[in-house]
């Protein structure tokens, strides 16, 4: 019973089968490859616009670079205070960046709006050489705490943010699951939002190891390449990259496992909120539950083999009390999850309370 996260989940057979395709033969090195051409046309065509594309194998690099092309040492970027650049990500920001901080911000809706930003800034010291010059934005489609920007929010707060002369980047770790849910175009929650530069996840969603610096604005992509190589991420065999896209995107697959993902999700949640003393934390939208549940029961499920996480306390929504003898807890599924999986902890959920009871 995995629900760890879904970058544990194995790789899809389709991608898999791609990936052995791919292993054979002769191609060229470093992304000059068919395969990682083909992907970086497809993307184009998924996103329904011309794109500039890298290939890393971290999400972390794909964040972290992608951060470098809009912050100097001597910026900061805004995120939320539960994203995972501020959370996850280690110093690897400051590293990449050679020296620009991040500025996390806490809302009490877990996103960041456009009024949020607008008022985080004008009270941000700002008094030059003195204080860090903010040029850039950072949000999580989706985010940390499980929840979907919807498109005319991510068009107004980087409205807002480009006003303010801030470049706008999206963590899309988990972007998939994100169209999915709201069954757009993918166009419609990145650049035609205002989205500058897109970290692009496949690994979360049925890839083996495959991340992507996407740009919108190819004038931040000058020297990238540059980027890639300091940092250690210019893949000789890119192909093994290049290919997994290109299976992930074709046929509409990536639709596929996300919306499958999503689906457990649905069904997991519904089956724990029915449960006596477990309540959501935040609401269920993609592929990712949060509850609030006895801390005894979170223990005695994890004896049991059952993989999930005790989450931080802080990340509930505001008003929300974390009761004495409680734990938040994620459950993640995957685009491998299933049915007799739910089925399976759930019996093993009624089973614990019945001997508590």
């Amino acid at each position: 019973m995995n629900f760890g996260s879904d970058n544990q989940a194995g790789v899809s057979p389709r991608i898999l089968h791609t990936l052995v395709e791919a292993a054979s033969g002769i191609q060229s090195a470093y992304g000059n490859d068919e395969w990682s051409q083909r992907a970086e046309h497809m993307l184009g065509e998924a996103f329904g616009t011309p794109v500039k594309v890298f290939f890393v194998t971290t999400g972390t690099a794909a964040n972290c670079l992608a951060l470098s092309t809009i912050a100097q040492p001597w910026n900061a970027v805004v995120c939320h205070h539960m994203a995972h650049i501020a959370v996850d990500e280690n110093s690897a920001p400051a590293l990449f960046t050679g020296g620009a901080s991040l500025l996390p911000m806490a809302t009490d809706n877990g996103k960041i709006s456009a009024d949020d930003l607008a008022a985080f800034v004008a009270r941000t010291p700002h008094d030059a050489p003195h204080n860090m010059v903010i040029s850039g934005l950072s949000i999580s489609q989706v985010t940390e705490n499980g929840l979907v920007y919807q498109p005319q929010e991510i068009a107004a707060l980087a409205a807002q943010a480009h006003a303010l002369g801030l470049r706008v980047h999206m963590d899309g770790a988990r972007l998939a699951n994100a169209i999915a849910a709201l069954q757009c175009h993918p166009g419609d929650i990145t650049w035609r939002a205002g989205v500058d530069v897109l970290s692009l996840g496949a690994s979360k969603n049925g890839a083996l190891m495959a991340e992507a610096v996407v740009f919108f604005d190819p004038a931040l992509a000058q020297n990238f390449s540059l980027r890639i190589k300091r940092s250690g991420q210019l893949v000789s065999k890119s192909r093994s990259i290049g290919a997994q896209f290109c299976a992930w995107l074709e046929d509409g697959h990536w639709m596929d496992l996300a919306r499958h993902a999503n689906a457990m999700a649905s069904k997991l949640s519904a089956a724990l909120v029915a449960t006596p003393g477990v309540r959501l934390s935040w609401p269920t939208q993609a592929n990712e539950v949060f509850v609030l549940m006895p801390i005894t029961l979170y223990e005695q499920l994890r004896a049991q083999g059952v993989r999930c996480s005790d989450w931080y306390a802080s990340s509930v929504p505001a008003g929300t009390v974390v009761e004495a003898g409680e734990v938040v807890v994620r459950f993640v599924t995957s685009w491998s999850s299933t049915d007799e999986e739910i089925a399976a902890l759930m019996a093993l959920v009624h089973s614990e309370q019945r001997k508590a009871a």
